[in-house]
């Protein structure tokens, strides 16, 4: 059952699924309809689940659920995955594999393979000031100060050497 994204509560869960690719124009209206289709069906223990989602930078699927009365059963989450899958499939993107590393450059979002991103940052193409995405987050809350976060407040900060090395 979808809802109003502001009306999950702050403690929900929540999901980010990086794309390794922006989506295309052409694409969101159907992508969009799929997350309906799905949100609108999705259940746990044969009863609806309060969801809601939002597509930011035409580059990340984030998605609620309201999990506060009741946790999520293993087979509501699995159907998730499965969903999520079948977009990948659909549209040729990798949606589950969060460790490659979202970031931004100057005004756009940029996807790199964690060892890609690794080499960036020794050629010195990523600086302490540099703003990344954090797809592990867990709850709604966090997602208005903990997924768009400086490079030094992830755990890729480690990989960049401060002036004092």
């Amino acid at each position: 059952m979808i809802t109003d994204f502001n009306s999950i509560p702050e403690t929900a869960k929540i999901w980010v699924f990086p794309a390794s690719r922006k989506f295309y124009a052409q694409e969101l209206p159907e992508i969009t309809a799929k997350i309906d289709q799905f949100l609108t069906e999705w259940e746990n223990e044969n009863q609806p689940i309060s969801a809601a989602y939002v597509i930011k930078y035409d580059r990340f699927i984030i998605i609620t659920a309201d999990d506060t009365e009741q946790s999520l059963s293993l087979e509501a989450q699995d159907s998730l995955a499965t969903f999520i899958q079948s977009l990948e499939n659909s549209y040729e993107i990798i949606l589950m594999d969060r460790i490659n590393v979202c970031y931004k450059q100057g005004e756009f979002v940029q996807y790199k393979t964690l060892p890609e991103f690794k080499k960036m940052i020794k050629d010195k193409g990523v600086s302490q000031n540099t703003m990344v995405f954090n797809s592990m987050i867990n709850l709604k809350e966090e997602l208005e100060f903990g997924f768009e976060i400086n490079i030094m407040d992830s755990w890729l900060g480690r990989f960049v050497k401060t002036g004092n090395s």
